[in-house]
């Protein structure tokens, strides 16, 4: 493996990584009120319409990015369903 190729390994394993602090601001406020589901849902479904060329890909870049990504943007997703809060409950809760 080449210097190239592994810094572009451990990019694609990184840049997902930037979810965590997503979801951590998310449980920490108790909300997912300033993340756009229509975006994440959006992001969510392509993610899963390219996993599958990814999880078959023989380029471990590629193939690495989509494993973490997948799992970890799920979680994101996941997260920000379970913090939504309808507008009544926020106005309630205000």
């Amino acid at each position: 493996m080449s210097e190239i190729e592994l810094m572009a390994l451990v990019a694609s394993v990184t840049l997902p990584l930037w979810n965590i602090p997503l979801m951590v601001k998310i449980i920490k406020r108790k909300s997912s009120e300033d993340i756009s589901l229509w975006w994440a849902l959006g992001v969510w479904i392509c993610i899963l319409f390219m996993a599958p060329a990814g999880f078959s890909s023989k380029d471990i870049v590629w193939r690495s990015f989509n494993i973490v990504n997948s799992i970890l943007f799920t979680g994101v997703v996941i997260v920000a369903l379970k913090y939504r809060r309808t507008r009544k409950e926020a106005r309630d809760n205000h």
